[in-house]
């Protein structure tokens, strides 16, 4: 039996990183939770592991250390002390890489400082795509485990039909406007599309709290601009909380098209969960989304915009079936993905 203290143990994508049938000999740690109760609904943050006291106070609990997220507001010197107390007790560090840019920070170069401290300092790297892979090679000349994203959604609903929409329905889930959502020029385009598809309808949800003014993530210029979408006759404005799981599934399961806004990322769990689905995305060309599923790509970066590749994305799933993960494909993955876990564990444990 392995222990491992993974960063975090509650998050989808870690949790369906066991294998379904439960015979990979790997027991995560699970997430321990602030004194004041404060954390998110995955139960993982603030993420009290990542923090060189509580190593101390609990290496004999875990065999390795593995980070997957959690370290936004961490800083490289604290990400040394961190890697300095687990090779003081000759514990393993693996480091599975979702994003070289942090989709929450305009500013790239905070999330690359403490990359600079991690991906150097661990015995084993894990990153989902080859592109990532190959950017990790050139700027730290460190050989990446290419391992692919499990799936997000549970069984039953990968197993369970799509409701019969009768239309064609493209959503924009704008969010909260996080840092690297850029909505707008995406909309501009879509909407006059749409209006020319019979049938075709473009669907926008926002977050409530954009207008509120007591909120951090307040944006009344952003949110005005929004509101004025929805006179289309095409566009359909839906402002609500965030989306519990079952609730974001039952969004997601009667879009026809996703399309991701965004101008910096690397990965996206949101694209996994429509691969799930069956609900078809089209991505930016920023980050490797186009290497993790077949999606369609639009040209769309930090200095570029392409209406016209974004409307042929659009135009092209009009006329076309997406495709759909089985469970039996997703289950067989996750077999693979605990076995090259447990290998890996095994290896730098060795």
């Amino acid at each position: 039996m392995i222990r491992v203290a993974s960063v975090p143990a509650s998050h989808v994508y870690v949790r369906h990183l066991t294998d379904p049938d439960g015979g990979d000999a790997v027991v995560r740690l699970p997430d321990p939770v602030p004194a004041d109760r404060r954390k998110v609904p995955g139960g993982w943050w603030p993420p009290l592991m990542l923090d060189p006291i509580w190593i101390r106070a609990h290496h004999r609990e875990f065999d390795v250390f593995h980070i997957h997220f959690g370290f936004d507001a961490i800083e490289p010197a604290t990400m040394k002390d961190i890697v300095h107390e687990l090779s003081a007790r000759r514990i393993p560090l693996v480091y599975t890489l979702h994003d070289l840019r942090n989709p929450h920070h305009l500013d790239p170069e905070p999330h690359w400082k403490v990359l600079d401290v991690l991906v150097p300092a661990a015995d084993q790297v894990i990153t989902l795509t080859p592109g990532a892979a190959a950017v990790i090679h050139r700027n730290w000349n460190r050989h990446a485990l290419i391992l692919p994203h499990p799936h997000v959604v549970e069984r039953p609903l990968i197993e369970q039909d799509r409701p019969a929409l009768g239309e064609f329905v493209v959503g924009v889930h704008v969010k909260s406007l996080r840092a690297s959502m850029d909505p707008f020029p995406v909309l501009d385009a879509l909407v006059p599309v749409l209006s020319g598809l019979p049938g075709a309808r473009l669907q926008i949800d926002v977050h409530d709290e954009i207008f509120d003014p007591e909120n951090y993530w307040y944006a009344p210029e952003a949110g005005a601009r929004l509101r004025r979408y929805g006179e289309s006759d095409v566009v359909d404005l839906r402002v609500h909380p965030y989306f519990t799981d079952d609730a974001l599934w039952d969004y997601l399961s009667h879009l026809s098209v996703s399309v991701l806004p965004y101008r910096f990322g690397t990965h996206s769990g949101w694209l996994e969960a429509c691969h799930d689905l069956g609900t078809a995305v089209v991505a930016p060309s920023c980050g490797f989304y186009g290497e993790q599923q077949v999606v369609e790509v639009f040209s769309f970066d930090e200095t570029r915009f392409d209406a016209d590749s974004l409307v042929r994305c659009v135009r092209r799933l009009y006329s076309a079936e997406s495709g759909r993960a089985s469970w039996p494909e997703r289950a067989a993955e996750r077999r693979r993905l605990a076995r090259a876990h447990r290998n890996l564990y095994e290896r730098a444990l060795s």
